[in-house]
């Protein structure tokens, strides 16, 4: 789960000025690497559930994580996810770019473990539901941006302040014991539906033609945000 994705410059032509050929092969490597970063999220999301089941995961994280624990917890996230970020957007080794990725990756699955458990639980076909679901909406933003051309990058501003009122209610909510509910998980949809446009948007405009890596970790992110609540919306629905 995140709220901001941010871009570096290098000496590389960005990638509204380079030249087509160098152009398409970028976003080829972009995709590429997120497809694969959806791989590897699914395989150790897998492992986990696996390892830790949901009857044995859920008592063991309600102890560890009732109360400041979890707020602990995503401040930990965040700390992780900011280094990752920096990892990926380094010019100094591109294999410090993939270590930013990979971390990204493990990050996301270590979080998502006890929604994913606790939604297998209600129902096991949530968790592909939600997949389902989150890859069809990403994918019609993503032809949004390609077939219309439209620049989102102007939307930067407004998705952080968006995702910085958004924590602040996570916080207020896990600190006074209230629940945020399903229209809350409805507009953190958007949020991210909007995030995803406005990184799409960056690939095709405002990243160098060398930072595949770091646009690949900038659209995981959001996507993962958009699985987060479409997931929370699935349980939200199923206990109705």
């Amino acid at each position: 789960m995140e709220f901001g994705n941010t871009y570096s410059s290098t000496d590389a032509r960005v990638a509204a000025l380079a030249d087509q050929s160098e152009r398409s092969a970028f976003i080829q490597r972009t995709y590429a690497h997120l497809g694969g970063a959806v791989i590897a999220f699914v395989v150790l999301e897998a492992i986990l559930l696996s390892l830790f089941p949901a009857e044995q995961l859920l008592p063991m994280i309600g102890g560890m994580l009732g109360g400041w624990g979890w707020l602990l917890f995503l401040g930990c996230f965040m700390v992780v996810s900011s280094i990752a970020r920096y990892w990926a957007s380094s010019s100094a080794s591109q294999g410090l770019q993939y270590a930013g990725l990979g971390l990204y990756v493990v990050a996301e699955a270590v979080i998502f473990l006890p929604l994913m458990a606790f939604a297998t639980r209600v129902d096991p076909s949530i968790p592909m539901n939600a997949g389902i679901i989150t890859g069809i909406v990403f994918a019609g933003l993503t032809a949004i941006c390609f077939i219309t051309g439209t620049d989102f990058s102007g939307l930067g501003k407004f998705l952080w302040l968006g995702g910085l009122l958004a924590l602040g209610a996570i916080v207020a909510s896990m600190i006074m014991g209230f629940s945020l509910g399903i229209w809350f998980a409805a507009a953190m949809v958007l949020l991210a539906a909007g995030y995803i446009l406005y990184d799409t948007s960056n690939v095709m405009r405002h990243y160098s033609t060398n930072q595949h890596v770091a646009a690949s970790l900038a659209l995981f992110a959001s996507l993962a945000l958009m699985l987060w609540y479409v997931i929370q919306i699935l349980i939200s629905l199923q206990d109705d």
